[in-house]
């Protein structure tokens, strides 16, 4: 018997089969109930045999059973499994009342939600078992496995795609041949046709994907639920080829599940959203997670009156009503991505409305960036994806700057949103433009989530969900963030990792495209100023590094784990997100910040306009697509063969930045170098004038004598940052110097970078009258306000240990999981 798996600890497992079957289309048709705060209905898979097992011919059909008789043995043996449950799947049939009656003569050991639950059941990857279930008459059927957890699942049932009016059309094909006659190998057939019609017949092929979802179901399938997976098999199939290539599964979330969080919004209505959990989707809907299930989707959401549907689609959808104080919206996608990027949001959202002048900005920077794309020879190439309306292949959207966008939030932040992030969209968008050309999506809504959000932000096809902690303190924080999101279109969704383990290829480019994109999207500043900003930035991510990597364990430090096995996939297509559950992980920055400084390296290596543009081929290239680190290393030393010759290789690179734990060589040697810039040196100066003073009136001590003013200069926000934590290095700091610093720069209007390290200080020198900062930042900055606990707890102060306890209990029932069992671990 295997060890189970903690699932809140350990790796994370990628059940799905996907060497045998590969889901191509998902349509959802869902309810959002709030009051039980379950989403319920129906989903259709529609699937296409894996490259793992492919009947070439009907000739061939024995060597390809030999194939995967073979395979079925060989993965009993591979080095992740489980045994299978001794009891055999479950029937359908019983399933409508969460309780699962098994096959005749086995006991019912199902729990509450009709999943086996007997010790054998375990996570990880499967074993042979999971591919090829032995009947009592020795019988190979074949075993589906999708990803699947914390759901509720009622019924499987293969659907008569073949009943559909209209669809004989798909049954005239030259490539029938009079095997595929037969009904269940004519539904099989029907559906290849429907998932591989070319991309100018998308509209068509969403017409007929909607009206096989709605077709009669042709007969129930059993099913097993377990820890991490939903395994399915129809009785005497044996093959990927001949299983049903359309199935329909009713199923029904858990309240407690973790792919969604019911919550309240900032005015205290209910709501619900995907809030990028550890195990994306799974406890969503039943999916295929890894990553090269690429797949498009529809779906269809019901609610009540006066919330607003939110989700990554193309459109902009419009709600219909169904009945009174029931609203249903629709949404599609046509370019295949990831289920893990499915993302949803229901809530009594409000639309801040665009200002007029907004619109005639994103007028006049539609046609007057032509140079942007000077690079049209890529786009005259053909695309290397598999087939989809591409934008990259759209004259008209190869134009366009700024893509329509939208923006939500609860309507006690509407005026904020108005005050800073609408005009700032358009700014940003055109900056990426600039930088890497055509937009991969269509269209952007950008929406404030609840306060237990536990990132800044967050990107998704099509949508971007954004902290509330980026709305005060001017336009910085929040013009930076929305960069760093919006480059995530490019790369993370448009440009993939093939493994996730490869984080860095997502956050790494991210954060130094943020940089590149904030320096354009401002438009007035000089090259001096873009280059001074830049370097401030890069010792800032330099010094958090350091911390980071003072006070983490190293093999979380690696940006790639796996190494050499980095890709690789056992035979049934599964595999292992290492540390992908560990809770602390969600809050490092060693993959953003070490990915960072080798592309910045990397940069200053090639010279920056060379770089961007060799950034602009690799997007040509590769969208669409899913990468490891050498396509673009390659790729990029191709494009300067010279510096092969100064020992930069793909394996240099590996073995100094990838593959080690740790700060990189070459960026050692780099440290000192960003003192020597200007806005580094202001803030040095300002340091030392509050050092003396503090020292004036330590020595003064309760005497009030008159003291020489002393002037500070203003600082930007990113020297702000730098200034307290230069700082808080001081051993001690008297209460009227921090009073005099927080009046001086107006600590509690800043951003929330700034208001972070105020908060620090607070902590640090046991400063009373600051406590109510740091509680007010504990309960609306919970994105950013983590570790605060822990400085609370360290410094054993009875005052500071119950304003601790104080603030958790209040946010507790709210917090996002991760960050609710991070903080748990430093109070209790």
């Amino acid at each position: 018997m295997e060890t189970q798996l903690d699932p809140m600890k350990d790796d994370l497992p990628l059940m799905a089969n996907t060497s045998y079957m590969l889901v191509k289309h998902y349509i959802l048709d869902l309810d959002v109930d709030f009051k039980s705060k379950v989403i319920e209905g129906i989903i259709v898979l529609f699937f296409e045999t894996g490259s793992g097992y492919r009947k070439t011919s009907s000739t061939g059909k024995e060597d390809c059973q030999l194939q995967f008789d073979e395979t079925c043995k060989m993965r009993a043996s591979e080095l992740c499994h489980i045994p299978v449950t001794n009891v055999s799947a479950c029937s359908s049939k019983t399933e409508h009342n969460d309780f699962a009656v098994c096959g005749k003569g086995e006991e019912d050991t199902s729990d509450k939600n009709g999943n086996h639950s007997n010790e054998e059941q375990a996570s990880g990857i499967s074993s042979s078992k999971d591919c090829c279930d032995i009947e009592n008459h020795g019988n190979k059927d074949f075993l589906l496995v999708l990803d699947c957890c914390d759901l509720s699942v009622l019924k499987v049932e293969e659907v008569d795609v073949a009943a559909v009016s209209g669809i004989e059309k798909f049954t005239r094909s030259a490539k029938l041949t009079d095997v595929s006659k037969e009904l269940e190998n004519l539904r099989n057939q029907i559906v290849h046709e429907l998932v591989t019609l070319p991309a100018d017949r998308w509209k068509e092929q969403l017409y007929y994907f909607t009206r096989c979802s709605q077709a009669p179901g042709c007969g129930e399938l059993l099913f097993t639920t377990g820890t991490w997976s939903l395994e399915i098999r129809k009785s005497g199939i044996q093959t990927p080829t001949d299983f049903p290539h359309a199935i329909r599964i009713w199923y029904k979330t858990t309240p407690e599940g973790r792919s969604v969080t019911w919550t309240t919004d900032q005015n205290g209505r209910p709501c619900v959203y995907t809030m990028g959990s550890p195990i994306n989707n799974r406890a969503l809907f039943p999916c295929q997670e890894p990553p090269i299930a690429l797949s498009t989707w529809q779906a269809s959401v019901r609610t009540a009156a006066g919330f607003v549907v939110l989700m990554s689609g193309e459109n902009s959808a419009e709600p219909v009503q169904l009945r009174e104080g029931v609203l249903s919206w629709y949404y599609y996608v046509t370019m295949p991505m990831p289920a893990s990027t499915f993302t949803i949001a229901v809530g009594c959202w409000q639309e801040v409305k665009q200002q007029s002048f907004t619109a005639a900005v994103q007028t006049n920077i539609e046609f007057s960036l032509p140079s942007s794309q000077a690079d049209f020879r890529w786009h005259e190439e053909n695309c290397g994806h598999v087939e989809y309306p591409c934008r990259f292949q759209n004259p008209a959207a190869r134009l366009q700057a700024v893509i329509p966008y939208r923006v939500f939030a609860p309507w006690c932040l509407m005026e904020s949103c108005k005050e800073n992030l609408l005009q700032l969209i358009p700014q940003c968008l055109s900056a990426a433009y600039i930088t890497l050309g055509t937009h991969p999506f269509s269209r952007l809504d950008v929406l404030i989530v609840p306060s237990n959000f536990s990132s800044l932000g967050m990107a998704s096809p099509h949508i971007i969900f954004l902290s509330q902690s980026v709305l005060p303190g001017g336009s910085h924080l929040c013009g930076t963030r929305l960069c760093h999101e919006i480059a995530h279109a490019w790369f993370g969704l448009a440009i993939g990792a093939r493994d996730w383990t490869e984080e860095w290829l997502s956050e790494g480019f991210a954060t130094f495209l943020e940089d590149i994109f904030w320096a354009r999207a401002q438009q007035q500043l000089s090259h001096d100023e873009v280059a001074g900003q830049q370097e401030l930035k890069a010792l800032l991510r330099w010094r958090r590094l350091r911390d980071e990597v003072q006070n983490s364990e190293e093999e979380l430090q690696v940006l790639r784990p796996k190494k050499e096995s980095t890709g690789e996939l056992t035979e049934s297509g599964a595999s292992v997100i290492k540390h992908g559950l560990k809770a602390e992980k969600i809050f490092m920055q060693v993959h953003y910040l070490k990915g960072y400084f080798l592309l910045r390296s990397l940069a200053r290596t090639v010279g920056e306009a060379s770089y961007l543009a060799s950034l602009r081929k690799f997007v040509h290239k590769f969208h669409g697509q899913l990468v490891l680190s050498q396509d673009f290393l390659c790729m990029l030393l191709e494009d300067i063969p010279e510096q092969k010759e100064s020992g930069l290789t793909v394996e240099s690179i590996f073995q100094n930045w990838l593959d080690t734990s740790g700060i990189p060589k070459p960026l050692l040697e780099e440290g000192e170098t960003w003192k020597e810039c200007q806005l580094v040196q202001q803030v040095s100066g300002e340091v030392a004038k509050w050092i003396q003073t503090n020292q004036r009136i330590r020595k003064s001590g309760k005497k009030k004598r008159k003291q020489d003013e002393v002037v500070f200069q203003k600082l930007l926000p990113d020297q702000l940052v730098l200034l307290l934590e230069f700082l808080l290095e001081e051993k001690t700091l008297c209460p009227r110097i921090l009073q005099c610093l927080e009046k001086t720069y107006q600590l509690r209007e800043q951003d929330a970078e700034v208001r972070h390290r105020w908060c620090e200080l607070v902590v640090k020198h046991k400063y009373v009258p600051g406590y109510g900062d740091v509680e007010k930042f504990l309960r609306e900055d919970q994105a950013m306000g983590v570790y605060l606990y822990g400085e609370l707890m360290v410094n054993e102060d009875v005052k500071q240990q119950e304003l601790a306890h104080k603030c958790f209990a209040a946010a507790r029932e709210h917090m996002d999981a991760s960050s609710a069992k991070v903080v748990a671990e430093m109070l209790f």
